[in-house]
């Protein structure tokens, strides 16, 4: 296969000052993309304070292994934020094709123990981040009928994880909001998928660091860890959901150590009883819960027509 390039085309990457972002603006860009570098430049835990340097590092990283970049370091988590970040894109590079929903911060606290004042903000990055962000280059994307935006879920939004009650809510609503904003921005040449990576960063060293679970099951410590498992690892799904040769939308690929699976919500066949009750799901739940011959529905409309199709044929 020749090599995948982005010659030509112009990307806006959130949260791009480090981590995750930085490896997917790097990586953009030593492939012939123009990347608009945001980041806040506030602590992994929240915060508004602005700190342009992170951004302004990477950019300069970009522009001295020969690449095109600029900064920005406005906040993901307001309308104005966003609708800046955009706005400053175009006017630099004139387009914006490329949307790397990345930005995030977290919060682990078990669900008894957060609080509104805690649990707000990280909806307010994730999930209104991901919307703010999407809203305005989706629209610009429409104009001209070409766009690829990739979202950030997480494995604790699909399957839960222990203390991240606020995180995996938002993860989970990215998750909803990727699979409805591909649906309907595939009439205008729109793609939209999602990321769901494990790798080391600023984030994530309390879970994935020397201390970790992949640590002592594997012994792998410091610079050997960050090989296996750092953000470089993760970057080229990213980079490849972003690229105009890319045909999945509305898919999750989850993303960690050099692994790449397609995550995905399924229904089960499940039963069929033209009077339900209570005690009869009682006495079928093995069945209900049964996966052989599970579907994974590409609309809800879809999933209806489960119901449907036992309503024509009455099977049981």
């Amino acid at each position: 296969m020749s090599e995948l390039r982005f010659d030509g085309r112009v990307a806006l990457v959130t949260g791009a000052g480090g981590g995750l972002g930085r490896e997917h603006a790097l990586l953009l860009a030593s492939r012939g993309a123009a990347v608009m570098v945001n980041d806040l430049g506030s602590p992994t835990m929240g915060g508004q304070e602005h700190d342009p340097s992170p951004a302004e590092a990477v950019v300069e990283q970009i522009r001295v292994a020969g690449g095109t970049a600029a900064a920005n370091s406005d906040s993901v988590a307001t309308r104005g934020g966003a609708d800046s970040m955009v706005a400053d894109t175009l006017k630099e590079f004139g387009q914006l094709d490329i949307v790397i929903n990345n930005a995030g911060i977290i919060g682990n606290r078990t669900f008894l123990n957060i609080n509104e004042y805690e649990f707000e903000p990280v909806i307010d990055v994730h999930v209104k981040g991901c919307f703010f962000v999407s809203r305005p280059a989706y629209e610009h994307m429409k104009s001209v009928g070409y766009g690829r935006i990739v979202n950030t879920s997480s494995g604790s939004g699909l399957f839960g994880s222990f203390g991240q009650s606020a995180y995996a809510a938002a993860k989970a609503a990215i998750y909803g909001f990727t699979r409805t904003l591909a649906i309907e921005g595939s009439r205008y040449g729109i793609h939209v998928n999602a990321i769901a990576p494990g790798a080391l960063t600023r984030m994530t060293g309390d879970v994935l660091g020397d201390d970790g679970d992949i640590a002592n099951a594997t012994g792998l410590t410091g610079e050997d860890l960050i090989m296996q498992l750092g953000p470089q690892q993760v970057a080229p799904a990213v980079a490849y959901l972003a690229h105009e040769s890319c045909l999945l939308n509305g898919e999750t690929l989850s993303a960690s150590g050099g692994r790449v699976g397609r995550a995905f919500m399924g229904v089960t066949k499940g039963i069929y009883e033209e009077d339900l009750s209570l005690e009869s799901v009682a006495r079928r739940i093995d069945e209900i819960c049964n996966e052989d011959d599970y579907v994974v529905p590409d609309n809800v409309d879809q999933e209806m027509q489960l119901l449907l199709e036992h309503l024509h044929t009455g099977d049981t």
